[in-house]
């Protein structure tokens, strides 16, 4: 393995993926719009399926857990950034920011693996979720379509290869912009979808129950707790605040409240509505109780699809935004920057390889459909230890806080709890993912829970 130098961790002048992808343009909002696509997406309508298991005291508490730990977590990491560019070291990688502040070259390779892992899952995600929304329109409009999942996959595909030639991170800012208002569109038609059918004649029964199994009641709980951090992970913040113009000091703090305004009412409004009304039966996506395979439609179903539509218009700037590190490893290594991020020489690699990535994305998609229990192994194996872990430990280590301060307990304190959940929740969630594999079928005609 290559030893890593502190010139490999600052951007060069022949550097593209720093020069075009992560081009420094932004504003302190533009970053907000950022964080609040890379946070708050589809993934809220999975809020539900997380409380049924830890029902409702003990998913609160979690919930709330997550947000004030996150928040607190990505303070601490811009405090980081900007205390290394007052040092004259600008970092606008995660892994390159680890790798400087722990001072091993292995936090180097270990990031960028979490990272890819992270990414490409997403990647992956929104594009079965955008699939999976097209399919419930074209299910209500034509019952006995002959049209299969796989193949909406592919069509998700053909618009995320398109938006992949946006060329720098920079460039999506009023995509990001509308992502922001899409969220709040669709989390308000789905709370008020949700309110409608649990007060409506054909209300399903409600059931908060927990499994009888005490054993299986705390492994739901892990799995429920790597789906929280899931949904509120980040894992690209670094990224984020290098698009912003420097000096960047305090910008990223206001992007941070923007962002979590917008958390506050959408991601406790649908989980309430969505547990309350559908309790222990509540899907991975709550869209699936509102709109069921049998029965009628419980909220009208314009109302519904309109929801569908703002959800998917979104997941394909989520998935656009998660792509932005894997552009940024391809443009660093084909592109010259002495060329111009507009010439055919840099344009050809671009459309090639971004184009080679979202079709091998889609076509993982297809192939494996199981969105529920992937999401639940990806929060404890990758938002975890990015976005609860290494952010305290970073900061404990770059500002040497005394060992009899508080703050460096309560950061002693959070890296001990969720290194912890992080172990149970991957192995509770590889568990149940190896309990539901009878349910799981190559290039599946549904999404799997």
């Amino acid at each position: 393995m290559a030893e890593i130098t502190q010139s490999d961790l600052l951007p060069r002048e022949d550097d593209a993926g720093a020069a075009f992808v992560l081009a420094s343009k932004g504003t302190w909002w533009h970053a907000g719009f950022h964080l609040t696509t890379a946070i708050v997406g589809p993934t809220l309508l999975s809020l539900p399926y997380a409380f049924r298991g830890l029902g409702w005291g003990l998913g609160f508490m979690c919930m709330t857990l997550m947000a004030i730990v996150t928040f607190y977590s990505y303070f601490l990491m811009s405090k980081v950034l900007a205390q290394c560019e007052k040092e004259g070291r600008r970092h606008i990688r995660f892994r390159e920011l680890a790798a400087d502040i722990l001072g091993s070259g292995w936090m180097f390779y270990f990031v960028i693996f979490i990272q890819g892992a992270i990414n490409t899952g997403i990647g992956i995600g929104s594009i079965l979720l955008a699939a999976d929304c097209l399919k419930i329109m074209y299910s209500n409009l034509s019952p006995h379509g002959p049209l299969k999942l796989y193949e909406f996959i592919a069509m998700v595909t053909a618009v995320m290869i398109v938006l992949s030639q946006l060329p720098s991170f920079h460039s999506l800012r009023y995509i990001n912009l509308a992502s922001v208002l899409l969220t709040l569109g669709y989390t308000s038609l789905v709370v008020g979808s949700c309110i409608h059918a649990g007060i409506g004649k054909n209300a399903p029964k409600r059931d908060y129950s927990l499994n009888h199994s005490e054993s299986v009641r705390v492994f739901d709980a892990f799995s429920s707790i790597s789906i929280l951090a899931a949904i509120f992970g980040n894992g690209i913040l670094p990224e984020i605040q290098a698009t912003l113009a420097p000096p960047t000091t305090g910008k990223m703090v206001k992007g941070l409240l923007m962002c979590y305004i917008v958390i506050f009412f959408t991601f406790y409004s649908s989980a309430v509505s969505g547990y309350w009304t559908f309790g222990n039966q509540s899907s991975s996506n709550i869209l699936k109780n509102l709109l069921p395979d049998e029965g009628p439609s419980l909220a009208p179903t314009w109302v519904i699809g309109l929801a569908v539509i703002f959800v998917l218009f979104q997941l394909f700037a989520i998935g656009t935004v998660y792509s932005q590190v894997a552009y940024e490893i391809i443009e660093k290594n084909s592109a010259d920057v002495k060329q111009g991020m507009f010439s055919m020489r840099n344009v050809i690699p671009r459309l090639v390889l971004r184009t080679l990535y979202m079709v091998l994305s889609g076509f993982f998609a297809a192939m494996l459909p199981f969105f529920g229990d992937i999401n639940s192994v990806v929060g404890a194996i990758g938002f975890i230890p990015l976005d609860f872990v290494l952010p305290m430990l970073l900061y404990n280590m770059a500002f040497k806080p005394s060992k009899t301060s508080f703050t460096y307990w309560i950061n002693f304190f959070i890296i001990v709890v969720f290194s912890g959940a992080g172990i149970m929740g991957a192995f509770s969630s590889v568990r149940k993912l190896a309990l539901d594999a009878n349910k799981f079928k190559l290039f599946s005609g549904e999404v799997v829970d």
